[in-house]
């Protein structure tokens, strides 16, 4: 078999026990005074729809031989139940304890109600009319059961490539309203033929009330198109043509369950150049898609904690350590010591994989930073001069939902970017929320509806860099408010004035609520964490506007959502070329070596930043330097790391962001112990600015010294490393908090993360790291939320 198991990774990025569901507080008793009949109504509230609940509850009820309904309603699942007291006791403890694999009950009621001698038990309608507050489920990768029916000669779905039932296959990528019924998906127009029908309507079937249900009489169908857009083959043809066309080394771009892939082969360096040059994505690794765990264990050492990951209904792509004799393409991750790994996620992609043979490079179907085409029309139009291929079928996307990027940290889970399988099951909420919006950050966009006690998380939006991105921004936006039927009493935005997600709320006509950059760090991983407390936190990353107008990123905070403080920061220095320094390294270390001796260290052409100008360049920047204002300050520890990256000859360009900072922790040599010299001290600082600094001046004198008596690279990377660790551990023991939240985009530096979280253990401090969302700007509309639901409690809601 190609899955491992079938365990459920819901929201929180952690396994839940056998049986899938996290079960809430033990449902009552009856009195002792109930009649021998009786009849108990239960509502629940959590991850109910779609998970093959109501068939569930109509086999328990069966099973006690107890009478009465089941209905889906605009909050989750409502029932009732007649007969035996003792059975409803039963029923009771069955219905907490044994729930379908995909299911979590967040919350459960009940009630007694007079008998009505109702001995017959239904699934009727689902309710309608009321506002609905019922968890959407996330797509799920094939089980274990549908993917033998694929492979077996003598089922009558044997290659059918979109077989599914109730515990896998489309949820939220084809969708338009709740509650979850057929009529309400684009399933809509593949009326069910007799036989299906027959699954559908059958209690005792895992496909009863299967909204996705289908079969090659009535079901979706696949079609292969040329580059423009001539039908070549379909049905199972046009699956094997287009593994033969893998196999020979051209571009297929691939409609799944999301939205389009670009699928190449893996092994030929050929095909993965010609890939990058159409994608316009020139270095950043590429993920793969491998056949089974056995092809991912020749690649990659897989832990029995990531065979889990990779074999879970969330399927996401999963970083890995590569083996040294991986038998891929030098560009499918040039320099990295990881490669991204998922098991095909449908039946089509099963299928698909066993044609093509070899693992194949599995990417967005967009340009870089675009995102994903999710139409046949849009991607021959998008993708024209990228694929060579096409292979589509007639089921409609409702949404784009890109693939989820995850990585094992410290025994868990842990999510980098947030989409399919997750998005959009909520986060839980340490405290009740009315119906706020949060817009998010400019870069690796999502967006966030609180709803009570809970807060829907968009799946990944991308870069609001394009046109074609801003658009799908605003729709993200629109599915969620039309989905859930809500009406934001205010909308949360970060600070910067020029981001589109500023600018759109800002337009918006809601209630709008500024958030600074930082501080929504802080509050996404307390609501990450389920704590509503208060942390000091470290929240590290590129950029983020800062209330003085200059460019934060080096910050530590201390408070929660409702109030907190800047304790300290990365000492500041110039930004040469503001932006163009995230794109230039050489800039950073410019700024760097002005702040930390003057014009004469800026000159100094021995140094490689410095020469890689030319005189003019050089000249330009550094006059620019010379008079104050005319480029930006910052405490950005992501620019620190790109000047140390460039002061090493890492890089003094680069392609997609964090690339420098990444090289930087890939050079680390693990067994270097030393540290260079990270003092905090103490400053006279404006008002505006904290009275704490960690000066990374002589550090950069260290590093220069090192590099010039040729002292290794790796050997540099690690002091640098492991300086920052012992600074963060010294604002912490100043901050008189126990508890260290460590976010922002930093941490997703494997090696700063492990470094810090230890040593403040080793100190006694609890560490908060994030799980369900991502460290990055990917979850910052969580923290939005919380801020602004702070503010609106009449908490302060600020960052001092």
């Amino acid at each position: 078999m190609a899955r491992v198991g079938h365990r459920s990774f819901m929201g929180d990025g952690k396994p839940e026990s056998s049986g899938g569901a996290a079960a809430p507080a033990t449902m009552p008793a009856a009195p002792a005074a109930v009649p021998t009949r009786s009849r108990l109504r239960v509502e629940i509230e959590g991850v109910v729809q779609g998970v093959g609940f109501r068939p569930f509850v109509y086999r328990l009820a069966a099973r006690y031989r107890l009478g009465g309904w089941v209905r889906n309603d605009a909050r989750g699942v409502v029932l009732e139940v007649e007969g035996a007291a003792g059975a409803i006791g039963a029923f009771q403890a069955a219905l907490v304890a044994q729930p379908p694999p995909r299911a979590h009950l967040d919350a459960v009621t009940t009630a007694w109600l007079p008998a009505e001698d109702e001995t017959g038990f239904a699934i009727v309608e689902s309710e309608q009319g009321r506002a609905v507050t019922a968890p959407l489920l996330s797509d799920a990768a094939t089980c274990v059961d549908c993917l033998t029916e694929v492979e077996s000669p003598g089922d009558r779905r044997y290659r059918y490539p979109f077989t599914n039932c109730t515990n896998c296959g489309p949820r939220y990528s084809i969708v338009h309203s709740l509650p979850y019924d057929r009529p309400r998906t684009t399933m809509a127009g593949f009326p069910l033929c007799a036989s299906c029908e027959a699954e559908y309507k059958d209690p005792l079937d895992r496909r009863f009330h299967a909204q996705p249900l289908a079969c090659p009489v009535c079901g979706p169908s696949l079609s292969l198109l040329s580059a423009s857009g001539t039908a070549l083959a379909s049905g199972d043809a046009a699956l094997r043509e287009a593994g033969l066309a893998l196999r020979r080394g051209e571009i297929v771009a691939v409609k799944g369950l999301g939205g389009f892939q670009l699928l190449v082969d893996a092994a030929s360096e050929k095909a993965v150049a010609r890939l990058r040059t159409r994608k316009r994505r020139f270095e950043k690794p590429l993920a793969l898609m491998v056949r089974d765990l056995a092809q991912a264990r020749a690649l990659c050492s897989v832990s029995h904690r990531a065979e889990e990951a990779l074999g879970s209904p969330e399927s996401p792509i999963v970083l890995l350590p590569r083996q040294t004799a991986a038998r891929i393409a030098p560009s499918v991750a040039p320099g990295s010591p990881d490669l991204g790994i998922m098991l095909p996620t449908t039946p089509l992609h099963h299928l698909l994989l066993r044609e093509a043979e070899g693992p194949v490079v599995a990417t967005s179907g967009n340009l870089s930073e675009e995102p994903i085409c999710t139409s046949e029309t849009e991607a021959l139009s998008r993708l024209a001069g990228i694929a060579d291929l096409f292979l589509v079928h007639d089921r409609p996307i409702a949404r784009h939902v890109d693939d989820s990027v995850a990585w094992i940290f410290r025994g868990e889970l842990r999510l980098l970017r947030r989409a399919r399988g997750f998005a959009p099951l909520p986060v839980p909420s340490p405290c009740d929320l009315p119906p706020l919006l949060g817009t998010g950050g400019h870069l690796k966009n999502a967006v966030a509806l609180g709803l009570g006690r809970r807060v829907v998380l968009s799946q990944h939006v991308g870069d609001l860099e394009t046109p074609e991105t801003v658009a799908a921004f605003e729709r993200v936006i629109a599915d969620l408010l039309r989905i859930y039927a809500a009406r934001p009493v205010a909308v949360a935005h970060d600070l910067h004035p020029d981001y589109a997600s500023t600018l759109w709320a800002l337009a918006s006509g809601i209630h709008a609520i500024g958030v600074q950059h930082h501080h929504a760090h802080l509050a996404a991983c307390l609501a990450d964490n389920g704590t509503d407390g208060s942390a000091l936190g470290v929240a590290w990353d590129g950029a983020g506007y800062g209330p003085d107008r200059t460019i934060w990123g080096g910050e530590f905070l201390v408070g929660s959502a409702g109030d907190a403080t800047r304790l300290a920061r990365m000492a500041p220095f110039p930004l040469p070329g503001g932006d163009a320094a995230a794109r230039e390294p050489r800039r950073a270390a410019l700024g760097l070596l002005w702040e930390a001796g003057g014009e004469a260290l800026a000159r100094d052409e021995s140094l490689v930043p410095v020469g890689v100008f030319t005189d003019r360049e050089r000249d330009i920047l550094i006059q620019a330097m010379r008079a104050p204002g005319l480029y930006p300050r910052t405490s950005s520890a992501g620019r620190l790391f790109d000047g140390i990256a460039a002061l090493l000859d890492l890089r003094q360009r680069t392609t997609f962001e964090g690339q420098a900072a990444m090289a930087l922790e890939w050079a680390v040599d693990e067994s270097e112990r030393d540290a260079y010299p990270l003092p905090l001290i103490e400053v006279d600082a404006e008002e505006s600015a904290p009275r704490y600094e960690l000066d990374w001046r002589p550090l950069v004198h260290a590093v220069i010294e090192d590099r010039r008596r040729g002292l290794s690279t790796g050997r540099i990377a690690a002091r640098f490393h492991n300086a920052l660790a012992g600074g963060i551990v010294a604002v912490a023991r100043l901050a008189g908090e126990r508890c260290v939240a460590l976010t922002g985009g930093c941490f997703l530096n494997r090696r700063l993360a492990a470094l810090a979280a230890n040593r403040l253990e080793g100190d006694g401090y609890r560490v908060l790291l994030h799980s369900r969302v991502p460290p990055g700007d990917g979850g910052i509309a969580l923290g939005q939320v919380m801020v602004a639901a702070a503010r609106l409690r009449g908490e302060p809601g600020r960052l001092r």
